[in-house]
């Protein structure tokens, strides 16, 4: 009798995140993020080495040294240079998190072994993690599914699987930072906050991603420091302009002391409104 060839196997389900992590990656091309294990060299270095505070965090800084000296013309302090690694890599990070929780209301679990970063290429990669989700999520079910019972209890998720993932890193570039824990959490909050501002402007649904930040960070949710705290400020013709002070200083203005943040404290609201009506 002819051997009938067996049928192709069926196309891998696609994982609970990944229609978030591809939205994403729609909108903000310089972010991709992978479902794999944590990858080392040509470039890449996991969360659990930036944690560990060692000669991986000195190579990830030296990068930023660099880039510091070439675009500006002077070396950086070395905590200015830290401040600025953190953030390159502390964005990013936080979207993992934030970004499903916005568009799937689901909040994944992303210890430092499970993620690793390619800055120059735009890419991390996060291995199979545990989620949140709520009682009606289709995915309720799925492995790794961790049912909570509302809104309030998945923002929670939020807070505390940012907290999980980057109090290490936190940790691990403390000594170059040369600032206390309230200063480490500071940034974290602008992280959190100022990601999700932005891709909620890229992904046309500004508002959502502004309710949904006030909502996370109110103020007082330890560790983090100070709140979403959107404010709007009135353009010369009237018009609503959304602004918020940022809850820590991200030192660029000891590079250029007369180009400060449009969010730093340090701005004043006529500075601000110019540039935000500039042609």
């Amino acid at each position: 009798m002819p051997v009938v060839p067996s049928p192709p196997p069926p196309p891998p389900a696609p994982g609970p995140l990944r229609a978030a992590y591809e939205r994403l990656s729609a909108v903000y091309p310089a972010l991709t993020i992978t479902d794999e294990d944590p990858r080392t060299g040509d470039g890449w270095v996991t969360a659990a080495e930036l944690a560990a505070g060692g000669p991986a965090l000195d190579a990830f800084l030296a990068w930023d040294d660099a880039q510091v000296l070439r675009d500006y013309g002077q070396r950086g302090r070395p905590e200015v240079v830290a401040s600025f690694g953190l953030h390159r890599y502390a964005w990013p990070a936080c979207l993992l998190i934030t970004i499903p929780w916005l568009l799937q209301r689901r909040v994944p679990r992303v210890p430092v072994d499970r993620v690793s970063f390619q800055r120059t290429l735009g890419r991390m990669t996060v291995r199979g993690t545990t989620f949140a989700c709520l009682p009606d999520d289709p995915a309720a079910s799925a492995p790794g599914a961790r049912v909570v019972p509302d809104e309030a209890a998945l923002r929670a998720e939020v807070r505390s699987a940012v907290a999980e993932h980057l109090g290490p890193v936190l940790e691990g570039f403390r000594p170059r930072m040369r600032r206390g824990s309230r200063a480490l959490w500071g940034m974290a909050t602008d992280e959190v906050v100022e990601g999700l501002w932005h891709i909620g402007h890229l992904l046309g649904e500004e508002e959502r991603a502004l309710t949904a930040a006030s909502q996370l960070l109110p103020g007082a949710t330890a560790p983090y420091v100070g709140g979403a705290a959107f404010r709007e400020l009135t353009g010369p013709a009237g018009q609503p302009l959304r602004t918020r002070d940022r809850a820590s200083c991200c030192l660029f203005y000891t590079l250029r002391p007369e180009d400060t943040c449009v969010t730093c404290p340090r701005t004043g609201d006529a500075e601000r409104v110019r540039r935000m009506t500039a042609a």
